[in-house]
């Protein structure tokens, strides 16, 4: 509930409030699953709404949705409304939710490019180890160089298949590229394709000012996410937190320390943004999470324990809300009190002790004053909701993605990207080879023209040349034959002198 330019978190020995103006000094709601970390959460997120700041959170088991639908009464709930104190100000009420949901079954879809997520976050999602990263980094070089568009999982495709047929190419330019590597990332993304991962990569692209509105009435937008699939898939659901901090830090103006946050994140299952995160990536987490306060944005992980942020990032969540915690285990009481060493001592009672007795609904909360001084533990009965502690009917959740305005995200988009570009480039490309192909044939064939009749020619002057010698044969056989007659004739009649002579006459020519 807001009041007093203040969140009212819950009842101690007096009201426990949450000012504004540090709310975007981060947080963090732990506690044992079954506890109240949910009701917390949306107890929260109303007030917040309510002051005016638009919302993101993390809708995990769907429950989360009842944001869309005022509250029911029952005497339970009047019990508790009498116990806080708050009968004049509590009144069951719907609040104004955008659903969202990577798949676009249960909300508006979220998309980002594959250029917008980068080869680190991407990598993560793919498990790829070092040396298939680092050929995935070769791959968003190459399409920078080239001015590739890289949109979505087949102009990645696209631009590795490229990589691979030209390798001997690009090696020298970008270093070592193997077949393998190239095979072993081709195959994670077919397993993320089968998991669904598709749809989350195309356009259009989500603008997170799309998620920093309020509704008519004033009160901030409550963007809900809703998680129930995504969750299947850790990798995903971790990497795709990850990018919306790095998008929110990349995109929002310094603001110095506002009099309230421009936008509030609630990030569920936190955990799952550091499981398996190498120290650079849990490094840029921390810096994001550092500076990011002072773009004006509040981040609350929400998780079932403290040990599962890493201290470096724990140390920046200023505002603490911790249900209960069971310890079985050497391991789960060594976490309660680190839990309970994370708080400053309330001289009252023992901080360990308590969070390990504190019953649904209630937690041990510490939060900063309007001078930002964290103060003591305290055992506090949180508030109760004022929508429902139930999922939206799912004529609800329709009713609301149809007058959001956000239906432009509803159907996708395709633009030429690499995918296109390499396929006309490879089109272009056969065609060429086709041409030259048809010139080198047409080329052949005029060269086995040009040598038939040139071998014709040939066999004409052969012929002529055999014809020649064969008349000049027949020629000199006629002549012999007539002098060989002569010859006989005179021989035949004796022979004078005179025919002598002229018998020797006829054989010198």
């Amino acid at each position: 509930m807001y009041t007093d330019s203040s969140l009212y978190l819950g009842l101690a020995e007096e009201r426990v409030l949450l000012p504004l103006s540090v709310a975007n000094r981060h947080g963090l709601i732990a506690g044992a699953s079954g506890t109240g970390k949910t009701v917390t959460m949306k107890v929260m997120t109303e007030s917040f709404s309510d002051a005016g700041v638009p919302v993101f959170l993390c809708d995990v088991k769907g429950d989360v949705s009842g944001l869309a639908e005022p509250g029911v009464d029952s005497e339970g709930m009047q019990k508790r409304i009498d116990r806080f104190g708050i009968r004049e100000q509590f009144a069951y009420g719907a609040y104004p939710v955008t659903f969202w949901d990577v798949f676009g079954t249960h909300g508006h879809p979220v998309r980002a490019t594959v250029s917008d997520m980068g080869p680190s976050l991407l990598a993560r999602i793919l498990s790829l180890t070092e040396v298939q990263e680092g050929v995935l980094n070769i791959a968003f070089r190459l399409a920078d160089d080239r001015g590739l568009l890289l949109i979505d999982l087949k102009d990645l495709r696209a631009v590795l298949n490229f990589l691979n047929d030209n390798k001997k190419e690009y090696i020298p330019v970008y270093g070592n590229i193997t077949t393998q590597s190239i095979g072993a990332i081709l195959r994670a993304i077919l397993t993320l394709e089968n998991e669904g991962g598709e749809k989350f990569f195309g356009e259009p692209s989500l603008d997170i000012h799309d998620w920093m509105r309020t509704a008519s009435d004033g009160r901030g937008m409550i963007n809900i996410l809703d998680c129930r699939e995504m969750i299947g898939n850790p990798h995903l659901y971790g990497t795709f937190l990850l990018w919306m901090m790095a998008e929110l830090f990349e995109t929002l103006p310094e603001v110095g320390d506002p009099d309230k946050p421009r936008l509030v994140f609630f990030f569920d299952e936190a955990h799952l943004l550091f499981s398996d995160a190498p120290r650079a990536l849990i490094a840029k987490i921390e810096q994001t999470v550092k500076l990011i306060r002072s773009k004006g944005v509040g981040i609350y992980f929400v998780t079932q324990s403290p040990s599962d942020i890493p201290d470096t990032v724990l140390a920046q969540l200023s505002n603490r809300v911790q249900h209960g915690l069971r310890a079985y285990t050497p391991n789960e009481m060594k976490a309660v009190r680190a839990a309970a060493q994370s708080f400053r001592v309330n001289p009252l009672f023992d901080t360990q002790t308590e969070i390990m007795g504190l019953g649904t609904g209630e937690a041990i909360v510490s939060v900063l004053d309007r001078k930002g001084v964290p103060s003591i533990a305290q055992r506090t009965a949180i508030l109760c909701p004022q929508s429902l502690m139930a999922p939206c009917a799912e004529e609800t959740r329709a009713a609301c993605r149809a007058a959001d305005g956000m239906s432009r995200y509803d159907t996708p988009t395709d633009p030429e990207s690499a995918y296109e570009l390499l396929q006309k480039e490879a089109e272009k490309k056969a065609e060429e080879d086709a041409l030259a192909a048809e010139r080198a044939a047409l080329e052949a064939e005029r060269a086995a023209f040009e040598k038939q009749k040139q071998k014709e020619e040939e066999q004409k002057q052969k012929k002529l040349e055999k014809e020649a010698e064969k008349k000049k044969t027949a020629e000199a056989k006629k002549a012999q034959k007539r002098r060989d007659r002569i010859e006989s004739q005179l021989i035949s009649t004796g022979g004078s002198l005179l025919r002598r002579g002229l018998l020797n006459i006829l054989k010198r020519k």
